[in-house]
């Protein structure tokens, strides 16, 4: 069943459709036929057999004499499905026989694990033919930490996050795609909030929430009052709330927690394994720049104390 972030972020390119040809264009250095207009059309691609395939989207690129000249089938994936792998070759097929233009898939998976396997070549059978999905996850997609350029670039900074917002530099993605949707209406900004809080894991998400309690009690608003209820509604439900609520230590805590949390992840994925003294010196370490070099760090270490010079 669609979740609501499968939702927001089909209807994130059905809102402006003119956002995924330039999405292809920008981080895939495609060069697609010249083009003035991209209009949504229908998903249903109903063929002679008694099978019904449904895309997510379909859109259609025309040019200015209203000429088509290009289809993208657009596909959200947050899950691996092995019957995409058959029915993505079908989608190009149908549309690009129906409208009689050059056609592509563009599959939209912010998770690293899924992206990897829709980017997958598709073998038609024997190697005399082949499907290559375009991917639009954390190989793609930018690092957006820039405001401004969060700011003008508001869909691909709530990729971004969606993509990066558990990795290193997770808080500072998040902070830029939720600071910039103010442009969107409340109905539409509170949507793409929820799907850049949901991707979020434990304790990147605890280290949010800490942040942004952090500020209000500085005195410095940076998220709108929706923001703030879904905050309010998602701590209820936990013992977070109560720590947040207290202390100004509480909540730097917090975000010490999730900078450790990143930490130790990067550090099992790269096979260097902690001695106790260094364990010890990452759990009882209050500053966050020093995380923050620490994390940077360990993308180039070769041992244990590299990461630490």
């Amino acid at each position: 069943m669609p979740t609501l972030e499968h939702n927001g972020l089909v209807d994130m390119f059905r809102e402006n459709p003119a956002l995924a040809p330039h999405l292809v264009e920008l981080l895939f250095r495609v060069d697609l036929p010249p083009y003035t207009t991209v209009t949504v059309v229908e998903t249903a691609l109903d063929q002679l057999v008694p099978v019904e395939f449904r895309a997510d989207l379909v859109l259609e690129l025309r040019d200015e004499r209203g000429a088509l000249v290009f289809a993208i089938v657009l596909e959200v994936q947050r899950d691996k499905d092995t019957r995409k792998k058959y029915a993505w070759p079908v989608y190009v097929v149908v549309v690009r026989a129906q409208k009689e233009c050059p056609t592509l898939v563009l599959v939209v998976a912010p998770d690293a694990e899924v992206a990897a396997w829709a980017a997958e070549t598709i073998d038609l059978g024997l190697g005399r033919g082949h499907i290559d999905p375009l991917v639009l996850g954390p190989a793609s997609v930018p690092v957006v930490t820039d405001a401004a350029l969060a700011e003008q670039e508001t869909e691909l900074s709530i990729l971004s996050a969606a993509a990066h917002g558990n990795g290193p530099n997770g808080l500072d993605v998040a902070l830029a795609a939720l600071g910039a949707l103010g442009r969107f209406d409340r109905e539409h900004a509170a949507v793409y909030f929820q799907i850049v809080y949901n991707t979020l894991r434990e304790p990147m998400r605890r280290a949010l929430e800490a942040l942004i309690m952090q500020r209000q009690s500085e005195g410095k608003a940076t998220f709108p009052p929706f923001a703030q209820q879904i905050f309010d509604r998602g701590m209820h439900e936990g013992e977070l709330k109560g720590k947040l609520e207290g202390k100004i230590e509480g909540k730097l805590e917090g975000i010490l927690e999730g900078k450790r949390g990143v930490l130790f992840r990067l550090l099992a994925r790269a096979g260097l394994a902690l001695a106790d003294d260094e364990r010890a010196r990452i759990e009882a370490c209050m500053d966050t720049d020093t995380l923050d070099r620490w994390v940077e760090n360990v993308l180039e270490a070769k041992t244990t104390s590299d990461v630490f010079s």
